[in-house]
């Protein structure tokens, strides 16, 4: 007898986690987080997962009770007799702390695969990591998916017809350039400079955008201060039209004012987040689907090769 998938959630993602339940066919599972007047809490499953494959779905943006949540319902499960537990982190937080940049910080995002795998997790699915180099840093499988196979229909239904892309600083260059290879599509690159976190000192644009579409592409959106930035930069170099691709809207401060006041066509974004409130310069994609498929693939010990942009290059031949 094949274990049986059940799929969870933690209170940050549950509109998603339904809808990736949803998509693959089944009832999100059932689960209570139980809240103590001190704010402690503590996740109980109420129906059995003896022997079952456990999908956890929870990102953990801020506060941190999202990632302490998601530990709480991994040593749950493991402690329930699960076969497989498995971590759907659609977004993963601390992932900007990926090195040890200056001395005597943190590297936060180790020290979460460390947590994550000492809690009991079997393998972690999630998307568009800050740096791609994270995956090593567990020793269980990860699967790391791109919002590129659900950014690309859309960038295609547009029909811009002098399109380029932008990547709004030289971190994302690696991201923007395979994206911009399936168009053949030139890029041009913001490089900016940063006084200190969250502030720009400087910007400047490497590459021809004059008469150009172009669309920005970057996996964070935080204070939405270099978008604006780069979004006017760009348009004063002569760019016809600016629009942003953004994988996880943090959207923190005063993100939602800076969007709606530069001159972004739009930011189109993917519910890895829920959004804090609507805006009309904000579109959403869902990954539901992307994570349906990866669900069932993980359990059904198939290739996920075919949900990434690689693959679709060799398609086209490319």
């Amino acid at each position: 007898m094949n274990p049986s998938v059940k799929i969870f959630s933690g209170t940050g993602s549950n509109k998603l986690a339904e809808q990736i339940a949803q998509r693959f066919g089944a009832s999100i599972g059932k689960i209570n987080i139980q809240k103590f007047s001190d704010g402690e809490f503590q996740p109980v499953f109420l129906e059995s997962i003896r022997g079952d494959y456990v999908f956890l779905v929870q990102s953990t943006y801020a506060p941190t009770d999202n990632l302490m949540e998601l530990l709480l319902m991994i040593d749950a499960a493991k402690r329930a007799s699960a076969y497989k537990i498995i971590a759907v982190i659609p977004y993963y937080g601390f992932a900007r702390q990926d090195r040890k940049d200056k001395p005597r910080v943190a590297i936060g995002a180790k020290l979460i695969a460390t947590l994550l795998e000492a809690a009991g997790a079997d393998r972690i699915i999630t998307m568009d990591l800050h740096a791609p180099q994270i995956q090593a840093f567990f020793d269980v499988p990860v699967d790391h998916l791109d919002s590129s196979a659900i950014f690309i229909p859309y960038i295609e239904q547009l029909k811009l017809a002098n399109l380029t892309f932008a990547a709004p600083d030289v971190g994302s260059t690696n991201r923007v350039r395979e994206i911009a290879s399936y168009f053949s599509a030139e890029m041009v690159i913001c490089d900016k400079h940063r006084k200190r976190a969250n502030e720009i000192a400087s910007m400047v644009v490497i590459g021809d955008v004059k008469d150009k579409d172009i669309i920005l592409v970057d996996d964070i959106c935080d204070t939405g201060g270099t978008l604006a930035k780069a979004a006017s930069l760009l348009r004063e170099k002569g760019a016809k039209s600016v629009r942003a691709l953004i994988t996880h809207p943090v959207l923190s401060g005063n993100a939602y004012e800076n969007i709606e006041n530069s001159i972004l066509e739009e930011l189109v974004v993917c519910d890895t987040i829920p959004l804090l409130k609507t805006s009309p310069k904000i579109k959403v994609i869902s990954v539901a689907d992307l994570f349906a498929i990866a669900i069932r693939n993980a359990y059904e010990n198939k290739s996920i090769t075919s949900l990434f942009i690689h693959s679709q290059l060799k398609g086209r031949g490319k």
